[in-house]
């Protein structure tokens, strides 16, 4: 891992400003499971009194440091992180108490816009309550669904506000006549560097991530058998883009709020099955997952840097700081990750993967002439002793496999680190899924692959479909590096028949804001992809990017193209195909115009059938502060 930045001092500036006396002791602030609903219901009425306090927050348990946050508690109760869950049926009245016991900041309280109706009189989506004093609310909650309180602190629209990362809770509408203990858990997604500076810019500081409330490894395992139902509700209480990835299978998304976007974003993707999904900042999602293999998983945020070690909190280091990557998953990841352990059903065996009927070897080296501080690294595909196609530095080749035919790839490592592989979207057993020190089982956990040293990776694809292979381990700096590829699986001949193309999305190894941000293929500018008329094209776009979440990819044509559908936009038109390897029902296999957001793990396939020449191109738009990035990729169709 790189040397961590000092975080101390900008945490000082952060949470007591720049020059203030030492603070007094702080009460401790308690990890929130979203388990327990707080208040008194009684008669359809929710009562609750819940107030605004200072706080000292201990994400990686009680033992190691601490931070001083701002966070909510129930009156007469410790804070909590997140703050107190609110969870009622439909058709409840809620009676709110909030007191603001902040010495310097009056805090704005704002609530979700869809839940239901006031009562009395007053703003529907915000409350404001100075220092020192109380504002009390009622509301109906009519609209079932996952909602998020939030608050921030600071004089509304003041030079400073902070979006207050940690004052922010669960807000759950169930069914009216639904089953009095639901099943579901909820996790909430915090960030506590979620802060303006003085000219409104936001802060650069390594964030300290956290679901309810602890870092990875500290937060709480969710255990299950083969078979279960298991339904989650994530709710990202920060302003930053979650992509949450479930690693081994597919999830359902069942509700998906994109409340900065309005009710009717996110419809698309409900009742998709998915292996990462993009969530906007301040965004719900419900989802269901049906484990089938038993081992340990991981579901976490794909952001990269949001799960990695983050600075130190005190003179103690984190455990996630102190370790190496041998147990990868202990001591190399921190924040958005949580474990989940699937047991197998009584009596049931699992059977070990025999021997692949392909054989292949994927060698992990480094090519001379690049500094340290951006290396160039890549994977080498060989089969049978031949190389069948090398991507060039920076950059690792497609990886191309069958439906059902089984596959034992040999991972070398001649590295001078050590790494591992994760197969991206790939349904396998858990101790091939590439998460050194967690996958697998208590029995046999996956090792990580030392420099020097090989490990036999066997499954056997169940889908075709477009996936991604990458290191594990280290992941910024080996994924900038290039240790990542397309993993694409074809069905048996002659069924799949649309010829392919791939763009795969990736941070420039550099990661200069002088050079390019991004590379298609390895490339900042790729070569022109030539498309013949009338034949029908599989586009196969990978988004594996380590920073900026917000990539917006069309496909567009040339202002004098005769393509172009719209003379404004010069959008050309697409059918969606599928989505993480998962086909799209029919009905959503519509013609629609060529844009797509992209995150990060995630792939996006269409279909496209061109009918005259002309020159198309690619883009990627990001925009960043005082920038605007692209990336362009030239097509010609002849």
């Amino acid at each position: 891992m790189p040397a961590a930045r000092p975080f101390l001092p900008v945490l000082a500036l952060l949470f007591t400003g720049a020059g203030a006396a030492p603070e007094p002791a702080l009460s401790r602030a308690v990890p929130n499971d979203n388990r327990t609903p707080a208040g008194v219901l009684r008669d359809s009425v929710l009562t609750v009194a819940l107030e605004a306090t200072r706080t000292m927050w201990h994400p990686d348990g009680d033992t190691l440091p601490g931070l001083p946050i701002e966070a909510f508690s129930e009156a007469g109760k410790d804070p909590t992180v997140p703050g107190p869950l609110l969870r009622v049926p439909a058709g409840t009245e809620i009676r709110v108490s909030l007191r603001n016991t902040l010495e310097r900041d009056t805090i704005t309280v704002f609530l979700p816009p869809r839940v239901g109706s006031l009562v009395d009189s007053g703003s529907p989506d915000r409350m404001v309550v100075p220092p020192g004093e109380a504002r009390d609310l009622r509301l109906r909650a009519t609209n079932p669904g996952t909602y998020l309180y939030r608050a921030t602190t600071g004089s509304p629209g003041g030079p400073q506000p902070r979006t207050g990362g940690f004052l922010s809770g669960a807000f759950i509408v169930d069914s009216a006549g639904g089953p009095p203990t639901p099943a579901d858990r909820i996790l909430v997604l915090q960030n506590a560097a979620d802060s303006l500076d003085p000219l409104n810019r936001r802060r650069i500081v390594t964030p300290v991530m956290a679901i309810n409330g602890r870092s990875w490894p500290h937060t709480e395992r969710l255990h299950a058998t083969v078979g279960d139902s298991l339904s989650l509700r994530v709710v990202n209480a920060s302003s930053e883009v979650h992509p949450m990835h479930l690693h081994g299978f597919y999830y359902r998304v069942d509700a998906l709020d994109m409340a900065t976007q309005g009710p009717t974003e996110g419809r698309e993707e409900l009742g998709r099955r998915v292996v990462t999904q993009r969530m906007p900042a301040f965004s719900t999602m419900s989802m269901t997952w049906v484990p089938e293999r038993p081992g340990n998983w991981l579901f976490h945020c794909h952001f990269q840097t949001h799960i990695v070690p983050h600075d130190p909190l005190g003179p103690t280091a984190p455990h996630a700081a102190a370790g190496g990557h041998v147990n990868h998953a202990l001591t190399g990841m921190n924040g958005l990750v949580i474990g989940i352990h699937v047991r197998p059903r009584p009596g049931e065996r699992v059977a070990e993967p025999g021997p692949g009927k392909r054989r292949l070897r994927l060698v992990a080296i480094r090519d001379p002439g690049f500094p340290d501080s951006f290396p160039s690294m890549r994977f080498v595909l060989e089969e049978r002793g031949a190389r069948p196609l090398e991507a060039g530095t920076g950059f690792s080749p497609t990886i191309s496999l069958t439906r059902g035919e089984p596959v034992s790839i040999m991972v070398v490592n001649r590295l001078t680190e050590p790494t591992a592989v994760h197969w991206h979207g790939i349904e396998l057993e858990s101790y091939y899924d590439g998460v050194a020190g967690f996958g697998g089982s208590a029995e046999r956990l996956t090792p990580v692959v030392a420099p020097r040293d090989s490990f036999e990776v066997r499954f056997t694809p169940p889908r075709a479909g477009t996936f991604i292979y990458h290191s594990h381990v280290d992941e910024p700096r080996q994924h900038r590096a290039g240790l990542v590829g397309a993993l694409i699986v074809r069905d048996p001949a002659p069924v799949d028949t649309a010829e392919d193309r791939v763009f795969f999305l990736k941070s420039a190894r550099a990661g200069s804001m002088a050079s390019a941000e991004f590379e298609f293929n390895g490339k900042e500018n790729p070569d022109t992809t030539v498309l013949r008329v009338g034949h029908r094209y599989r586009l196969r776009f990978i988004g594996l990017q380590v920073t900026n979440p917000n990539a917006a990819v069309s496909l567009t044509a040339r202002p004098d193209s005769i393509l172009a559908t719209r003379l404004d936009t010069m959008l050309v038109q697409w059918r969606p195909w599928a989505k993480d390897g998962a086909d799209l029902p029919d009905l959503r296999r519509t013609l629609r115009p060529a844009r797509q957001e992209l995150g990060m793990g995630e792939t996006y396939d269409f279909e496209f059938l061109p009918a005259r020449r002309g020159e198309l191109r690619i883009e990627v738009r990001v925009s960043v502060p005082r920038r605007r990035l692209m990336v362009r990729v030239p097509i010609r169709v002849e």
